[in-house]
């Protein structure tokens, strides 16, 4: 029996990657805020209400599980995004060592790629002011938290600057550390071939402690 834990399953890549996970032949146990809000019904997954802060009780529930994926967002809405995202991180990472987790994919952010030498998306003034916290924040938890970390077998998958519903194509380029654009300079990709891409990770490791992207 494959078995996976996703944290945030019921967001938006959540969501899609859910979707993609129980389509591979996944049991997943989902682990939400808010239970009501994963709208992907299957006997494949068990449905969890957590909260990511309770290092203790989140470390019981990854007990066993060899993969975690983490889609956690606190809300684009939330005003305390960025105090939220770094409190919240820490305490998957703790959870998932004190667990005896061997890989944890973590659903990164596009605002810390490049796009020239030492300048990152969200240095060149194009994103807009109310999203910079959590983009801000999730990019520390990159540098301060993860590139340090040597315990566990981590990954920060980055999407392409524009992550929006679309298709499932399975055609997409991967990268490392800078955005990837088009011959007209966009840097697209939808949120289910971002899914493709993650589960593949998942399912043949490619990378290791260090973050990737995709775009088309």
């Amino acid at each position: 029996m494959k078995n996976i834990v996703i944290i945030g399953a019921s967001g938006f890549v959540g969501t899609a990657v859910l979707k993609e996970a129980i389509s591979r032949g996944y049991q997943v146990k989902a682990l939400v805020r808010n239970p009501e809000k994963v709208e992907v019904k299957d006997s494949a997954i068990e449905v969890i209400k957590t909260d990511v802060m309770d290092t203790a009780s989140l470390t019981d529930l990854l007990k066993g599980t060899e993969t975690v994926i983490s889609a956690y967002n606190p809300g684009w809405t939330n005003p305390n995004i960025y105090d939220d995202t770094l409190k919240g991180y820490p305490s998957i990472i703790n959870a998932a060592k004190g667990a005896g987790v061997k890989r944890l994919l973590i659903v990164g952010g596009a605002g810390s790629l490049l796009v020239a030498p030492n300048t990152r998306v969200m240095d060149t003034g194009v994103l807009p002011e109310e999203i910079l916290p959590g983009v801000k924040s999730l990019a520390k938890i990159l540098t301060d938290y993860l590139q340090p970390e040597k315990d566990i077998d981590w990954v920060f998958f980055s999407p392409a600057g524009n992550i929006f519903p679309g298709e499932r194509t399975g055609k997409f380029r991967l990268g490392k550390d800078n955005l990837i654009v088009d011959t007209e300079g966009k840097s697209n990709i939808s949120v289910q071939d971002y899914a493709v891409a993650m589960i593949d990770e998942l399912e043949t490791p490619k990378h290791h402690q260090e973050r990737f992207t995709i775009g088309y």
